[in-house]
């Protein structure tokens, strides 16, 4: 799973969950007083936030990049607001695709920087200023920060994986929720169901009967026929490895063997050697996810490695054409009725 992400958050709760009962009650209740009085700050910009109701990956990064591109079709210029990993900026950062390490501003940031401009800070108000006054955007989209950016979000999309679900449904450290189901509803705008399974079918419900519309989404290769009928040692350190080796499958490739690391996980030198060796010894080609190129871009991999590295691209498909257009249109739409209401942070 995840290096946030205990195992059995995503098995049938046991006696772990009913010890961690008490304190997962006490962290669900002051994370939903959170949301429902933090004061947020509003911009003159609209925000569109891309979220998920618990810890680890739901496919995010790659809804939020379609979302942008979608931004720009409608001639808008997006901008993305992130935490960046471990949310190590007070003052916000314009992420620089080509020169900033992973390690300093986070894999995602990287990502999203390749197709919009990036302001990484735990002040996220700050950036989406910075975005505007420097970089000309009108259109913001936040990476994640649903439950605590202290900004004011005129529409939360929760990304929610087919596979995984809410895991056990239990808050923290219980489970993987980061505040209640029912608290988290009242500030979602709509919720996007990622690839195919039932794990998610009890929030989706959930979610249905609070009155929120229901997408469907799911994630192609951008690349398959660079992959197909090719024999592969895959290697990930993402949220849900899993799901990555079932793309490389699905674009036609073989993953002969497979290695799992945890999430946001920066590779020594001597792993990657390991890795190489092996995939020269089994006659296999070495793959894996644009995160964890990201972080290897400006990280501790040896001479020649990026080189003889295939990477997995993989773009976010709604299942109805229109409807990132209408998300987008609605976040518009908050946002003008908010300009009218009287100003307050």
């Amino acid at each position: 799973m995840t290096s946030e992400a205990p195992p059995f958050w995503w098995e049938k709760p046991d006696w772990r969950v009913l010890a961690l009962s008490p304190v997962s009650a006490m962290y669900g209740m002051v994370a939903g007083r959170r949301m429902r009085h933090a004061p947020r700050e509003k911009v003159a910009a609209p925000v569109l936030c891309v979220g998920n109701f618990t810890v680890g990956g739901s496919g995010k990064t790659p809804v939020a990049i379609a979302l942008a591109k979608q931004a720009k079709r409608m001639q808008l210029t997006p901008g993305f607001l992130s935490r960046g990993h471990g949310g190590s900026f007070a003052k916000p950062h314009v992420v620089d695709a080509h020169h900033d390490a992973a390690k300093h501003v986070g894999d995602e940031p990287l990502l999203l920087a390749e197709h919009a401009p990036v302001a990484v800070t735990a002040n996220r108000a700050a950036g989406a200023k910075l975005l505007m006054a420097d970089h000309g955007c009108d259109f913001l989209i936040m990476d994640d920060g649903f439950q605590s950016a202290r900004i004011h979000i005129d529409y939360a999309l929760v990304v929610v994986d087919a596979r995984f679900g809410i895991g056990n449904g239990r808050v923290i450290p219980g489970g993987p929720l980061r505040a209640k189901i029912v608290d988290q509803l009242v500030f979602t705008g709509g919720l996007l169901k990622m690839g195919e399974g039932s794990a998610a079918d009890t929030v989706v419900r959930q979610a249905a009967r609070a009155g929120r519309p229901i997408f469907l989404a799911h994630v192609e290769p951008a690349n398959p026929a660079r992959f197909a009928g090719g024999r592969f040692l895959a290697f990930a350190g993402i949220g849900h490895p899993e799901k990555f080796f079932d793309t490389l499958r699905g674009a036609g490739g073989e993953v002969a063997l497979s290695r799992a690391f945890p999430d946001h996980h920066f590779y020594a030198a001597d792993e990657l050697a390991d890795l190489a060796a092996l995939a020269k010894r089994e006659g296999l080609r070495l793959v894996t996810t644009a995160k964890d190129a990201a972080r290897l871009r400006h990280g501790a991999a040896p001479a020649g490695f990026l080189e003889q590295l295939d990477v997995l691209e993989i773009d976010a498909v709604f299942e109805i054409d229109h409807v990132p257009e209408r998300i987008i249109n609605e976040t518009l739409d908050a946002w003008r009725q908010r300009k009218m209401r009287p100003s307050s942070s």
